[in-house]
């Protein structure tokens, strides 16, 4: 790593690292221990959980897609017996979604899949403060119950203590008196919405602060049970008004202060939400980019289509027009009722054949939510193929297949693995512009319960140089026209998302091959010696 993590002196920074892929543990792991801190892995969250419990770490990092308990799971679960911890989670490409509930959860941060090391640093540096602030608050006002200040100096050791904790407090914090004018005002608050200290401690009310109608609706909330218990609000969301007349959305809590049963005013804690909305925004660009790879790739498809169904769409005319010219001839003997009905035959095959291919066409091209289930390798292969068959003919591309019978089904979305295939096969259609062969295999690791997808071709191979950033966003080695270099990054995320990982194996002049290695649903037998061809 290129930035020093250096646990503060006081402190030794415990870490407990949750991921269900062995080599991130490990290299992780010895990265954090020779920056110094005291790292222990768990494979799965509830293993994570147990070693929580035994070493009381300050900081847990876990990813989000976990068997069995998820990284979400996790943090809610550590959030409720010890809020303290800080929570850092670690998404793949395209799961800004789940990243954002991760926030909501009071997830001090989230870092992408593949994890650099600069993203690593500041995460650990903010989960360090944030960490650090609470233990400063809650070691406060430990000291006020033991203590009650006997004296004026330590009274005022004690209000400057307090002040600079508020001060520094990364949550805007903001306090109303009985009569709603503010009393507490943080720096924070004031980098939210602009006022200075001066216009409004005793100056503004509680209401100012507020978009129109907000302030009332928060007063109810904050007086009903629905949103943490009476008197008590957590992880409510609202709008603040700023001083230069924008609206901030923010995540509060508050607390309505009371002294013997009457309200002495009450604290409100706020979270900017801006940030939060942007990764929102992120979220949906992230399924519009997508959704236009696809279509890309459904333009690409179309063209080599179109040739597919018109040799068809030709027999069946030919086909008709000799039915016709029979039928014209007079009455149907028994010679002319069997070529009759052998021509009506091939009719209906050609008019099946287009209709398949329509359909597939259409079932890629459909715009739909993820939907996971049982996939089976080979109808999926059959199906990309079909797509491709023709495009790779007009490329002079020979396609060769070798497919393991019986391999366990993997759970997934259809359409998304689809798209991975399609997008390799383009590739490497790409990759051979003068023609070349290209061997699409199947097959079932059991000693790894894997499905295992291979796509290889004839190419020039990939250099070493640009090997390492093949899968990043944009990064093309392609011509300009030939792509914007979302493909492999797409293959990328998804196979991410599928709890899977993608490989590359490639030589300069020996071609490139692309492996898909996905988990099956159940543990199964292996496969049949026999290999079958698509």
């Amino acid at each position: 790593m290129s930035k020093q993590l250096t646990p503060a002196a006081s402190t030794a920074w415990r870490i407990v690292l949750i991921d269900d892929e062995e080599d991130i543990r490990e290299v992780m792991a010895v990265t954090l221990k020779d920056e110094g801190f005291q790292v222990v892995t768990a494979p799965d969250g509830a293993r994570g959980l147990r070693l929580c419990d035994q070493t009381l770490p300050q900081i847990v990092i876990t990813d989000i897609r976990m068997p069995e308990m998820d990284g979400l799971q996790v943090l809610e679960t550590l959030k409720r017996t010890d809020p303290d911890i800080e929570v850092i989670v670690a998404t793949a490409f395209g799961e800004m979604d789940v990243a954002i509930r991760a926030l909501q959860l009071d997830a001090s941060d989230f870092i992408t899949k593949p994890i650099g090391a600069q993203a690593l640093h500041l995460a650990l540096k903010r989960a360090q403060d944030r960490y650090t602030a609470r233990k400063r608050l809650k070691d406060y006002t430990a000291l006020l119950e033991k203590e009650r200040a006997a004296t004026s100096q330590d009274l005022m050791k004690t209000l400057a203590f307090q002040k600079n904790l508020i001060e520094s407090s990364l949550d805007g914090i903001l306090g109303c008196d009985a009569e709603d004018r503010a009393v507490i005002y943080s720096r924070s608050m004031e980098r939210l919405l602009g006022y200075s200290p001066q216009a409004v401690l005793q100056q503004m009310s509680f209401e100012q602060f507020f978009a129109p109608g907000e302030a009332a609706r928060l007063k109810e909330a904050l007086a009903g049970e629905k949103y943490g218990g009476h008197n008590r609000l957590v992880l409510a969301e609202t709008t603040l008004r700023a001083a230069a007349g924008h609206d901030v959305p923010v995540q509060v809590s508050a607390i309505t202060l009371l002294d013997e049963g009457q309200t002495e005013g009450r604290v409100c804690f706020f979270r900017d939400l801006r940030e939060i909305r942007k990764l929102e925004q992120e979220v949906a660009d992230q399924a519009r980019i997508l959704h236009q790879d696809k279509m890309m790739s459904l333009g690409r498809l179309a063209a080599s289509v179109v040739h597919e169904i018109n040799n068809p769409l030709a027999g069946i005319l030919n086909y008709l027009r000799l039915m016709i010219r029979i039928l014209r001839e007079g009455p149907l003997n028994d010679d002319r009722q069997e070529k009759f009905q052998r021509y009506l035959g091939l009719v209906e095959s050609e008019t099946s054949r287009c209709a398949q291919i329509v359909s597939n066409l259409l079932s890629f091209s459909r715009r739909s939510p993820p939907s996971f289930g049982p996939v089976q390798i080979d109808e999926l292969l059959q199906r990309c193929v079909l797509l491709s068959r023709h495009k790779l003919e007009l490329n002079h591309i020979r396609l060769t297949s070798n497919v393991q019978p019986d391999i366990p089904p993997v759970q997934g979305d259809f359409n998304q693995l689809q798209q991975c295939v399609i997008n390799l096969i383009f590739n490497a259609v790409d990759a051979m512009p003068e023609g070349g062969i290209l061997h699409l295999e199947g097959c079932y690791d059991a000693a790894n319960a894997l499905a295992v997808v291979t796509v290889k071709d004839s190419g020039p191979g990939i250099a070493p140089e640009r090997l390492p950033h093949i899968f990043e966003p944009f990064f093309t080695t392609k011509n300009e026209g030939y792509g914007v270099g979302l493909g492999l990054s797409m293959v990328y995320g998804i196979m991410q998302r599928h709890k899977g990982r993608v490989e590359v194996d490639t030589r300069p002049g020996a071609g490139a091959a692309f492996i898909l290695k996905l988990p099956v649903s159940v543990a199964a037998p292996g496969p049949r010696a026999e290999q079958n061809p698509l």
